[in-house]
């Protein structure tokens, strides 16, 4: 088995165990500390785009607790070369369609505690269009495996990204680790972005 194998048979608790005790942990930071964070990434979302050019970028809105805090979209959109935000809009089989961002006005409540954009829906594969790709994460390893909340929506997603394309997780320091449990299905990140900078994944 190569560097950069993951097991097809990984037991459930596993996950569930590595992910209470990440979540444990954003729980317990202070409201300072997410702050500090959350300013932290956003300044380092300029190291994600190429100046000068004209990106459409997906990117989500974080719940409570998430790395990169409420106005993530709006502080993407204001990075020179993002000319388009495309947020996910959860659909009923728990897939994710797509629409652009058009400001805090555009979000509306959501299933799950999420805020979604109201506009025009792009279909699934509207994720197909982005030169770059956030999502949430819970914890990545250094293989690139993402560990999210279980749901599986942005397993389907990424499984559309055109190849060459960005896919980048946000996290807060300490949750970039040497291993995660993996299933098959689980979708590989090229990076991770966190408060201390931008760690690229080998492969």
């Amino acid at each position: 088995m190569s560097e950069y194998s993951v097991s097809s048979v990984t037991p459930v608790p596993a996950k569930r165990e590595v992910r209470a005790a990440v979540l444990a942990a954003r729980r317990a930071m202070t409201p300072a500390a997410v702050a500090e964070a959350d300013a932290a990434l956003a300044g380092r979302l300029t190291e994600l785009v190429t100046p000068g050019a004209a990106w459409t970028v997906c990117a989500y809105v974080p719940i409570a607790g998430e790395p990169g805090g409420p106005d993530l979209a709006d502080r993407l959109a204001a990075v020179p070369g993002v000319a388009r935000v495309l947020l996910p809009v959860l659909r009923a089989d728990r897939d994710l369609d797509w629409a652009a961002y058009a400001g805090p006005e555009s979000l509306a409540p959501a299933a799950f505690g999420l805020r979604e954009p109201t506009g025009p829906r792009l279909g699934v594969t509207g994720i197909t269009s982005a030169e770059l790709v956030l999502v949430p994460a819970v914890a990545v390893d250094r293989r690139g495996i993402r560990l999210g909340r279980g749901g599986g929506s942005y397993d389907r997603a990424l499984a559309r990204v055109r190849p060459g394309t960005a896919v980048i997780a946000l996290l807060y320091d300490g949750e970039l680790r040497d291993a995660v449990p993996a299933e098959e299905h689980d979708q590989r990140v090229g990076g991770a972005l966190m408060p201390s900078g931008l760690r690229r994944i080998p492969g």
